[in-house]
């Protein structure tokens, strides 16, 4: 549970407005002692005097006077509580605006709550201009502007308290701002998509004192350059009566609301409203859940939408679906919150886009299918279940069957009960006569986690890639390793051709992971040669794959696909795969050495793949086994490439051809085939020793090698991948167990079992490293 009015003592730097840095004691510090519910500091608030019957002065407290403005059913259910506080506190005096929906029929009069709870109304604004379209909400925002200046001159409060995210917010933060009085604000610093956050945002810059309920909401605050003294970290002020009410034995509210037959968690909580940022598909998505919930066949609450723009259409659909007289719903303009919350603890679930589902909800741990983007970046626990998409009737449905009746637990991300005395208390202490200056504060912010229903119905997966210089082949890679998708082309001899087909072979990947269900998280590129992972820039390339120096893969992928691209050498890739699906999954020290046309390897330390200086580390293939030796390919000699790789075994056979002592009994060359390393391998297995004597050879190179390796860097495997490592695991093991130190002759030495070393190194790549998963 988050600290709520509790201090904590870490520290942090702290930059002025001036530009300067200091170091000081974490300003959440600051705040929660000064401000916590045993340790308040009293301000001095003795600024008025009278005199008494002898003349002496009589120092009398001021009284702050406190204007709540509330304009709807949702934010009275969160303002109420502190407004009853206030009114009953001797020491302030509570001032009431009423506007906004609260008084229009349709939404239900609610301004008669604040009557029955027994609040006086100084001031009734009508403001809204009907027509629920973004003009009609803009024509509110001026209506209300136009005539608040009159109300608040004839008021004179000395603190304003606005909530939320609502466009009557806005209005009300502007006039207040424009007129110099002070303004708190409740629930500022809180994610949640669409144009809320801006006008959330807003009304923050507009404000001089801050309610906050999470912990996100107070470091977002920090990082918007708000003053950590003027902010309080107080929790959910709904969260005071919901943790405290009595939520059993309600079977007469249930019946009330949902039927005479309905019982506990037999039934679903629907609220949807409209988005104003994009309002053509919130009404597309308000039709699909209606549809779902049709086809779910359960009992539903649906309450009807704010009044948005957008909200006329989402009210004819429900209409044109005959949802107000379907036997299995029963819509509601308005619910008293103390009811609401109820029927909120004893749903089987709850559907939509509204706060509560994300917020409230969470109190009872009540299962939640959060619909679109209008929640977005809010904090949710366990019990809710992103639908961002819902752009199927089948994957809402789905997620309905996924959370209906299921049970989690408890949620107390936004509050612990205790927020009202906590936020009297700081507006007691606001010192009204004092100057109006903000502070700035920067704090590090981390990101949010929650689960999203695509991430559920779709497989994790990569795009992979390997360059190779006679084959050019991208894979779509699953999470747990399975290759779902292969395809393979000749290798171009150009750069221009090789990037063409490289992106053709891509973007056809791309679409048939949509057809497999394949989430795809970015691409992995496995090249021969030196790379620079960091710049994703192909430096310098081995010569089977000539002219492939200064590439860079990463700009024209990722601006192609919309996708982050990682690349890096194929050796290093080896070891990446082994990482995360060969025998390295528990090894947090281990060397690959992969044998092929070449010989690369990989070195894992601490869990994390060893780069270098200038991104050469492990470039085992020129590790010098001996003072002169053959020539290779990078021009020196001794190099265990020129022993042990593909090429070099080729070189052999071609010599032994030549000499006419390659081919033996059982073995047949075509007059036009070409002799490659595979011939040698056939001519020893069938008994030619010569052939046998080459790859021992090549053996004891590698083995010569490995003792070095084993020697300087004591990992605790080697694992051999490629084609060449079960023929030189053997004679390897025996070298090493013979010559190598006795602290090094217990190291494992393995045959690694991929079947596709480098097209799952790439896919490590990016699924080890990528950033966007978010359950």
């Amino acid at each position: 549970m988050p600290a709520f009015g509790a201090s904590v003592t870490q520290t942090h730097r702290r930059t002025k407005s001036n530009g300067a840095v200091s170091d000081h004691i974490d300003p959440h510090d600051a705040a929660f002692r000064k401000y916590s519910l045993n340790n308040l500091v009293t301000m001095d608030t003795t600024n008025l005097s009278t005199l008494s019957a002898n003349g002496d002065a009589i120092i009398e407290k001021r009284k702050h006077k406190v204007c709540i403005a509330t304009c709807n059913r949702a934010d009275y259910s969160k303002l109420g509580p502190i407004m009853i506080a206030i009114e009953k506190d001797p020491d302030m005096i509570l001032q009431t605006i009423v506007l906004g929906c609260h008084l229009i029929d349709d939404y239900g009069s609610t301004y008669r709550l604040i009557e029955q709870d027994g609040l006086n109304i100084d001031s009734r604004l009508h403001t809204i201009v009907r027509g629920e379209d973004e003009a009609a909400m803009v024509e509110s925002i001026g209506l209300a502007m136009v005539k608040l200046p009159d109300v608040l001159l004839r008021l004179q409060p000395d603190i304003l308290v606005v909530h939320g995210d609502r466009f009557d917010a806005l209005s009300l933060a502007a006039t207040a701002a424009l007129m110099n009085i002070r303004i708190l604000h409740i629930e500022g610093g809180e994610v949640s998509g669409t144009i809320d956050d801006s006008i959330r945002h807003a009304i923050t810059k507009l404000s001089h004192y801050h309610i906050c309920c999470t912990e996100r909401a107070h470091s977002r605050l920090l990082a918007m350059c708000e003053d950590n003294e003027r902010i309080m970290l107080a929790g959910c002020t709904s969260y005071d009566m919901l943790l405290t009410a009595k939520v059993r034995d309600c079977d007469d509210l249930i019946h009330k609301w949902v039927g005479p037959e309905a019982e506990k968690q037999d039934y679903i909580i629907a609220l949807q409203h409209p988005v104003t940022t994009n309002i053509k598909h919130s009404i597309t998505m308000f039709g699909l859940m209606l549809d779902a919930l049709l086809t779910f066949d359960k009992k539903v609450v649906i309450l009807f939408p704010n009044i948005d723009a957008g909200s006329k259409e989402m009210t004819r659909i429900m209409r044109l679906k005959g949802i107000e007289h379907h036997p299995n719903f029963r819509p509601a303009k308005h619910i008293p919150f103390e009811e609401f919350i109820i029927l909120v603890a004893n749903a089987g679930c709850m559907i939509g886009n509204s706060s509560a589902g994300v917020r409230e909800a969470g109190a009872f741990g009540t299962p939640v299918v959060n619909l679109g983007s209008r929640q977005t970046g809010r904090e949710t626990g366990e019990n809710v279940l992103h639908c961002r998409e819902a752009d199927t009737t089948q994957k809402i449905l789905h997620s309905l069957e996924i959370q209906y009746q299921k049970q989690f637990p408890p949620s107390y991300i936004y509050g612990d009960g205790h927020a009202i005395p906590r936020i009297i208390k700081f507006i007691k202490n606001i010192d009204v006569d004092k100057e109006i200056q903000k502070g700035f504060v920067f704090p590090p912010m981390p990101e949010s986690i929650s689960k999203d229903i695509d991430h559920i119905l779709e497989t994790q997966s990569a795009l992979a890639v390997d360059m190779g210089g006679t084959q050019l082949r991208v894979a779509i890679v699953s999470n747990e390793g399975e290759i779902k998708h292969l395809e393979s082309r000749s290798t171009p001899d150009n750069n221009e051709s090789r990037l063409r087909t490289l992106m053709e072979m891509l973007v056809d990947a791309s679409q048939k992971a949509i057809g497999l269900s394949c989430r795809i998280l970015g691409v992995g590129i496995s090249t021969g040669g030196r790379v620079n992972p960091r710049e994703g820039i192909v430096m310098h390339a081995t010569k089977a794959i000539e002219g492939w120096n200064n590439i860079d893969l990463r700009t024209p992928i990722s601006s192609k696909l919309h996708l982050p691209v990682w690349v890096d050498n194929d050796g290093n890739c080896a070891a990446l795969g082994e990482k995360k699906f060969g025998f390295g999954k528990n090894s947090a020290n281990f060397i690959t050495i992969a044998t092929g046309t070449g010989i690369g390897g990989g070195y894992i330390q601490d869990g994390k793949l060893l780069h270098g200086t200038n991104f050469c580390a492990a470039e085992l293939g020129h590790t010098k086994v001996s003072m002169d030796g053959p020539e290779c390919l990078c021009g020196g000699r001794g190099c265990l490439e020129s022993y042990s790789s593909g090429g070099a075994l080729q070189r052999e056979a071609k010599a032994l051809m030549k000499e006419g002592e390659l081919v033996v009994n059982g073995m047949k060359i075509g007059a036009e085939e070409e002799i490659t390393a595979k011939h040698l391998i056939q001519s020893a297995k069938l008994g030619n020793t010569k052939a046998q004597a080459v790859l021992n050879i090549g053996a004891r190179a590698l083995a010569t090698a490995t003792i070095s390796l084993l020697h300087i860097l004591n990992p605790s495997m080697i694992v051999l991948s490629g084609h060449f490592a079960p023929i030189y695991h053997e004679e390897v093991s025996k070298t090493i167990n013979r010559e190598a130190l006795d602290s090094a002759k217990g190291v494992e030495i393995k045959v690694s079992e991929l079947k596709e070393p480098a097209l799952l190194g790439a896919a490590s790549l990016v699924l080890e490293y990528a950033t966007r998963r978010t359950y």
